[in-house]
């Protein structure tokens, strides 16, 4: 004799719940084990919607009583109200790839974001063709190992439209928009979803990280350029046309000019090209960015006074988006992060300096994520299409 759950197929993907059941599970997923009163408290509803909502998921299997260990046919199968309810993480599988300009790092993941497996490829040819069939080996060669993966996420730097386009990516030398998305998802067979890589990472941290139950989050990146992710109401912000988090030519000085010719704009002041160009200058010599902030550890006064001023600079712009936004955390990350590590104090009262009275200085949490995390962003986006869709913009 089968089971409930046997006749009861897993859906899917997540979006052809019920709005409902959806909210069920994506509020289990995110924060449970949850006992059902706790979990018809968060939702506002009352016990008996709270079981016909979550009767037909425990059925499918989407949602098991008590331990998930436990698998839909096991001692946690028992119907007693008191077991917590939590989904089944194992269930599906997911791809995430961080794309730089040398190299793809891509990891599989379960439903939470786990990392389960990862790996590393060069990338030879920054050209839209060459990627995609970097892309497309790496997702083979894990697939090898994990076929039953349902959804593939792509993190890279650059305006991204509605999670499908690359409208740009200067890194890459892309100035004209690629469909990233539907060009691999023609070379894999996987649904593909595209995202902002800082984005991407701020999605996994707000529901699976540091920031999982916050309301509001910033995660502000330095590198070659500088990110922003935002979470405002317990939503990321994706903008009306992919630039939300777009601050790297915000103002904040008068003096500094960037590439692009942006007066006194942030990135050309504190990115890491900004900060090793200046220390060039001023030592009459080239010198790489560790070589720059080390010189400036070690007390050479113009290097000290580059790097100080970047700081500075950077506590700004960090005070200028968290008055703005008034959030819980920032976290500080990226392969520029030894800015900080350097010049703490001058990020620190720059960001004292400029808070808006009578708002205390935000809380600052210092970050230094592997490539590997930004891959598991990406992942964390593919889970995000998974159980919810495509997002609207905000």
């Amino acid at each position: 004799m089968t089971s409930v759950a046997e006749r009861t197929p897993l859906p899917d993907d997540w979006t052809t719940l019920d709005g409902s059941a959806q909210r069920v599970a994506v509020e289990v997923l995110r924060f449970g084990p949850l006992p059902r009163a706790q979990l018809a408290r968060r939702l506002g509803l009352s016990p008996g919607s709270l079981t016909r909502l979550t009767r037909p998921l425990v059925d499918s299997g989407l949602l098991v009583e008590g331990s998930p260990e436990n698998g839909p046919e096991g001692p946690g199968r028992t119907g007693r109200p008191s077991l917590p309810l939590d989904i089944r993480a194992s269930s599906r599988r997911f791809l995430g790839v961080k794309i730089t300009g040398d190299a793809v790092f891509a990891v599989v993941t379960d439903l939470r974001a786990t990392v389960l497996a990862e790996h590393t490829a060069p990338l030879p040819d920054p050209g839209p063709a060459a990627v995609v069939s970097a892309v497309a080996d790496v997702v083979q060669t894990l697939r090898a190992a994990h076929p039953d993966v349902v959804g593939l996420g792509i993190g890279i730097g650059g305006l991204v439209v509605e999670r499908r386009d690359v409208a740009r990516a200067h890194f890459l030398g892309w100035r004209e928009p690629v469909r990233l998305a539907d060009l691999l998802t023609a070379a894999t067979g996987l649904p593909t979803v595209v995202d902002n890589d800082v984005r991407a990472l701020t999605a996994a941290e707000h529901w699976f990280g540091t920031g999982r139950g916050m309301r509001s989050l910033l995660v502000i990146t330095i590198g070659a350029g500088l990110g922003c992710g935002i979470v405002v109401h317990d939503r990321l912000v994706e903008g009306a046309h992919g630039g939300g988090g777009t601050i790297g030519h915000r103002p904040v000085v008068t003096w500094a000019v960037c590439e692009d010719g942006h007066r006194g704009c942030a990135h050309g002041l504190v990115s890491s090209r900004a900060i090793s160009g200046a220390v060039a200058q001023a030592v009459g010599r080239q010198v790489t960015y560790a070589e720059a902030l080390q010189l400036a550890a070690d007390g050479h006064a113009a290097a000290r006074r580059v790097v100080d001023d970047a700081a500075g600079a950077l506590g700004v712009l960090v005070a200028d988006i968290a008055t703005l936004v008034d959030p819980e955390l920032v976290i500080l990350t990226g392969d520029g992060i030894g800015l900080v590590e350097v010049a703490r104090p001058a990020l620190d009262a720059a960001l004292r300096e400029n808070r808006k009275e009578p708002l205390a200085p935000p809380r600052v949490d210092v970050r230094p994520f592997p490539f590997t995390e930004w891959a598991r962003g990406a992942a964390a986006v593919a889970v995000q299409e998974h159980v919810l869709g495509a997002p609207a913009a905000t």
